[in-house]
């Protein structure tokens, strides 16, 4: 919760600053500090007690005051004195995607302008595309920004509220005389958005098991407390209702609790086909509890088997139980590779050590390190000769390197028409090519599609990353049309990446679905720029599981030697 505050704080600043024309540099200081602190997958409260702030990328001596201080009082006096430099008005402006700070300024003092609606309606009219600078286009784009600020207030990613959730279930464990505990709801669906968090637990003891949540600390306001059912809301502004339920009716609370509204729909028809009702409460032939007390048995009642709750969408999971038909999907220790990360030969902080290091903690046998491509100046593309330079410290780490080995990757750019940033004498020299789209998001989408598709026909290129762009709740995928994308990954025996950065999650489950129908395999990476961010391998997992993949259909399931096989087939060697 900490980290998501501090970093918030960190990103406003920044945002002020930029508005009062302050140095660039210590603008770009506050901007980086805060995504490697929201990246992190460490309590910094844990870190700051450890006094290890500095471990953190772009964490100096200053920015760890300023990370104490947020700790300890809840807030930074810099930013407080900020803020009263500068109208409310214009501060929630800057809270829609898209929107950057100087052309809010200028919308807010040109048009004088005081709320979102006035904003969008002033888009709406053109208003906006007849100031210095902006256009049509920023008419489109702060549209997008606003639709997807509104969605963003129901819900958040997944990566950011699965900690919290996981938190909160060590704390009651810890704290309160539980029996059985855990998460339901579209958390364990491992849904990429949740709007709240619900726990079920069972205990001889309620009253203290709720006497336990509320004392919880992140706990902001109590909303009802009772004996069963407590809900408070936590920071950041997340609702969280705990029940406790009885343990004859575990199952069926657990399988009701966890949804989707859409599927338990259709477990109820089957029930009452059958003459039964199906509820939260139990499985009941009239008024007699007949099961409930596992959740096996909420489907065995309707002549299924269990069903893993990533499927539970009706989306054809009923049929393919009913015909026998359920994928045997991919588990989260089937993984032996993490095929996407970064390291300081480009702009990601670590060094080809430090993530082996993560990946053998991790119980990963391999890594691809895949920094970006020289056109991408400003991510610190790699030049030919620091290409080649990496490429032997490669070489090198692997033969002293008994438990992990690394492969030699890059993130090529697609340039504007659909040819790569290295040529291809210098491709072939590269063990794993994934291709991707970094600039021209605004370009149509006969454009965007056809850069995809000529990259997947490239012989030498392997992948495709992050294939529609997004960053949920921040930015909405390009115009790209996901079929043609899909057809060709098939028809050529390439991949299509599951970006499993927790605001990417790209593809996403419905297109890894149609992709692994399609034949498509799947590459998932954490696209990790700290070590940190590794961590993030198994949200790509529930990604791929929500697809309804199987361990043959993911890459990263391969050992080391298998997956360098796959790579050579893919080029015909």
């Amino acid at each position: 919760m900490k980290n998501q505050e501090v970093a918030e704080i960190f990103r406003k600043v920044a945002s002020l600053l930029e508005i009062k024309g302050d140095n660039p540099y210590r603008i770009r200081a506050y901007q980086r500090a805060a995504q490697n602190i929201e990246a992190l997958t460490r309590d910094i409260e844990d870190l700051a007690r450890r006094n290890q702030l500095s471990r953190i990328p772009g964490i100096g001596a200053d920015l760890a005051s300023k990370i104490k201080e947020i700790l300890e009082t809840g807030t930074l006096r810099l930013y407080e004195e900020l803020k009263k430099e500068i109208p409310q008005e214009l501060l929630r402006f800057l809270e829609i995607p898209g929107l950057g700070p100087k052309k809010a300024k200028i919308i807010y003092e040109t048009l004088g302008i005081t709320s979102i609606e006035d904003l969008e309606r002033a888009c709406k009219e053109h208003k906006i595309a007849r100031l210095p600078g902006m256009g049509y286009k920023t008419e489109e784009n702060i549209l997008r920004g606003i639709k997807l600020l509104r969605e963003k207030i129901g819900r958040r990613p997944l990566g950011e509220v699965l900690p919290l959730a996981e938190d909160l279930v060590v704390y009651l464990k810890r704290k309160a005389p539980v029996e059985k505990i855990a998460v339901a709801g579209s958390i364990r669906r491992r849904r990429e958005t949740v709007k709240d968090i619900d726990v079920l637990v069972t205990s001889k003891n309620p009253f203290s098991v709720m006497e336990a949540f509320v004392a919880y600390p992140g706990v902001e306001e109590v909303l009802v407390h009772g004996e069963t059912k407590t809900s408070v809301r936590i920071k950041p502004g997340i609702q969280v209702d705990l029940r406790v339920v009885d343990p004859e009716c575990w199952g069926a609370a657990l399988a009701y609790f966890t949804g989707s509204k859409a599927h338990n729909i259709r477990l109820r028809e089957l029930g009452v086909e059958r003459g039964l009702k199906i509820n939260e409460y139990g499985i009941f032939r009239g008024n007699e509890r007949i099961g409930g007390r596992k959740e096996e048995e909420v489907f065995s009642a309707v002549d299924l088997p269990w069903i893993p709750p990533e499927l539970r969408e009706d989306r054809g999971e009923i049929e393919a139980a009913r015909e026998g038909r359920l994928p045997k999907l991919v588990d989260y220790d089937d993984i032996q590779g993490d095929a996407h990360v970064h390291s300081k030969y480009s702009d990601g902080t670590a060094s080809l050590d430090e993530i082996a290091q993560r990946a053998e903690a991790l119980g990963l046998s391999w890594v691809a390190v895949c920094d970006h491509s020289q056109g991408l100046k400003v991510a610190g593309g790699l030049s030919v000769s620091a290409l080649m330079e990496k490429k032997k410290a490669i070489e090198e780490f692997n033969r002293r390197s008994k438990r992990v080995k690394l492969i030699f990757g890059a993130e090529v750019d697609i340039l504007s028409d659909g040819s790569l940033d290295y040529p291809d004498e210098v491709l072939a020299e590269i063990d794993l090519v994934i291709a991707a789209i970094h600039t021209g998001f605004q370009q149509p989408e006969a454009q965007l599609t056809q850069r995809a598709v000529a990259a997947l026909k490239h012989p030498l290129v392997h992948a495709l990353a992050h294939p529609t762009g997004r960053l949920i709740g921040e930015r909405e995928p390009y115009a790209i049309d996901m079929q043609a994308v899909i057809q060709t990954a098939a028809e050529n025996g390439k991949a299509l990446e599951i970006n499993a950065y927790y605001k990417r999650l790209d593809l996403n489950d419905i297109q890894t679905r149609a992709a692994k129908e399609a034949g498509v395999k799947i590459l998932i990476g954490t696209d990790a720029h700290i070590v940190d961010q590794m961590d993030y391998l198994p949200l790509g997992v529930a990604v791929a599981r929500r697809g309804w993949c199987e361990k043959e259909d993911v890459l990263n399931t391969f050992s080391y030697k298998e997956f360098r096989a796959w790579l050579k087939k893919v080029r015909g060697r």
